[in-house]
């Protein structure tokens, strides 16, 4: 696939995408979904990309939120599908990445530019920031993701009223809220980001797989996370990461994990 919306970079390990709209304020239209989703697809089987740090391009904008224009027409049911598909190729999708997902929030993270950097594991923000969800002043609601999202990072309390309000948080709230992790001058945005990044890689690559599918159980009210972390720590008595991490571990040596 031809990007036109979205840029790559692989380094140490980390692959950084950057939506580049910034005409539109990196907003999210059916072509950037489409591209963010087969370059994760892509980058899910390339051993050598251990965590993924997704960013806007400038210093105003993560992402400002989905393209209006683009469904400003929509029937009930066309409504229902661009949620859906979103839902499919990116938040969920995300949410569920075998890999670190790590959003670089620089500006504005509104509507479904919040939503994007919710579904990622791990948010980091500019000092600049603004996030927020508007889509109530549009005569709308969240539709990836935003109401269950939200309310699970801030509180029901919280959510609600950012929701129905449509205020947005600056960076040091939204730290306050643990909406992010950390928050960080713009200089040193990427650089916090790839960090963390390079913690990640020194890593059992399985082991972080699996906990991301653990720690999701635990929100997921059609399963038990307890039970699925029992069976899971189970399974990684039978991976060659485990036995050399424990061997590395007695020999008073750096592991070396090959993710099997």
């Amino acid at each position: 696939m031809t990007l036109q919306n979205i840029l790559t970079e692989v380094e140490d390990k980390v692959l950084i995408i950057t939506i580049n709209r910034p005409e539109k304020l990196n907003a999210l239209n059916a072509k950037t979904i489409e591209e963010l989703h087969e370059t994760l697809l892509e980058a899910e089987n390339h051993n050598e990309i251990r965590t993924i740090i997704i960013t806007g391009s400038g210093n105003k904008s993560f992402v400002a939120g989905a393209d209006i224009a683009e469904f400003a027409n929509f029937s009930i049911e066309q409504g229902k599908q661009l949620a859906a598909t979103g839902h499919f190729k990116i938040f969920n999708f995300i949410e569920n990445y075998s890999k670190p997902v790590i959003a670089a929030v620089n500006g504005f993270a509104l509507g479904g530019g919040l939503e994007l950097a919710m579904a990622c594991h791990i948010r980091i923000a500019s000092e600049n920031a603004k996030m927020g969800l508007p889509e109530t002043s549009l005569g709308v609601i969240p539709g990836y993701g935003g109401t269950q999202r939200l309310a699970q990072l801030v509180g029901k309390g919280k959510a609600f009223e950012m929701i129905v309000t449509a205020d947005m948080l600056n960076a040091q709230d939204a730290y306050k809220w643990v909406l992010v992790n950390y928050v960080v001058t713009q200089e040193e945005l990427l650089a916090k980001c790839k960090e963390v990044a390079s913690k990640v890689a020194l890593r059992s690559p399985v082991a972080v797989k699996t906990a991301i599918k653990v720690i999701n159980a635990g929100y997921n009210a059609h399963v038990n996370g307890f039970d699925v972390e029992i069976e899971e720590f189970g399974k990684m008595f039978g991976t060659k990461d485990f036995k050399e991490g424990v061997k590395a571990f007695l020999e008073k040596r750096k592991p070396s994990f090959n993710g099997n």
